[in-house]
């Protein structure tokens, strides 16, 4: 898979992806990223890309036609793929978009910048909007940085133990279980008997329930679409219960019902 960034600032996105696992899985050749210099692609000699917008106001709006064409270059041709513009407006990235770009073969986006693009680089150049949440950032370069790690991990090799992608937050429609490591015990604070017992069963069971209880907590709007067993229905009611009666759900290993 390659990414594609076509933007004004090309170090603000090459940065972060230097470091770490992103830089290794790259060097591996497990995935592609090649960012684009929107200003290589204006007409005139002074390189602009940005302009007054027509009708008066403040603020900049980029150009439609470096836009288009630094796409025309960059676009591959004959495989799977979408251009995005980072943009308020769009689809919000979420672990579903997610997987749906991971199934491509190449995923081109372009930085928004100043007060926005010129409308027919959305009406008519890409094939769609995507936004990272609901505030205000100085470009879509950070915002496009995101997009790619969220995506990237996804990819066959990116991340050492495929368990472990498939069991993060939101991978399951909830948030993840409570992690614990070395001491045991820290400033009087242990970790759960439940994890050190070796008892499998108990323990995914344990975490399932705390993971429950996580989103039930800290994001409850997560558990309309979760996809849930009569079990974990059970026990979000117990969680209701006790909440209705003025208890405290609070973690512990002593809740496994």
């Amino acid at each position: 898979m390659r990414f594609d960034v076509i933007t004004l600032f090309p170090d603000m996105v090459r940065a972060p992806f230097r470091y770490s696992l992103m830089a290794r899985a790259i060097d591996a050749g497990l995935f592609g990223l090649q960012v684009h210099d929107l200003r290589q692609f204006a007409a005139d000699r002074h390189r602009v890309c940005d302009d007054y917008p027509f009708g008066g106001g403040e603020g900049m709006v980029l150009k439609v036609d470096p836009i288009a064409r630094a796409i025309a270059a960059a676009a591959q041709r004959g495989v799977r793929k979408q251009v995005l513009l980072t943009s308020p407006g769009g689809r919000r990235l979420d672990q579903a978009f997610a997987r749906e770009l991971a199934q491509l073969d190449q995923v081109l986006i372009v930085c928004g910048h100043y007060e926005g693009v010129d409308e027919r680089v959305r009406q008519h150049i890409v094939d769609g909007e995507v936004s990272i949440g609901d505030y205000v950032l100085t470009g879509g370069e950070l915002a496009a940085c995101v997009i790619i790690d969220v995506v990237a991990r996804l990819l066959p090799g990116v991340v050492g133990s495929r368990a472990s992608v498939d069991n993060e937050s939101f991978e399951n429609g909830l948030l993840d279980h409570p992690q614990y490591t070395r001491p045991r015990v820290f400033d009087g604070l242990a970790v759960p008997e439940v994890l050190l017992s070796g008892d499998h069963g108990r323990i995914a069971r344990w975490r399932r329930q705390e993971a429950l209880r996580r989103t039930w907590r800290d994001r409850p709007d997560l558990l309309e679409n979760a996809p849930l067993s009569e079990e974990d229905r059970r026990f979000l009611g117990a969680l209701d219960v006790r909440r209705d009666s003025g208890f405290e759900a609070g973690s512990s290993d002593e809740h496994e019902s």
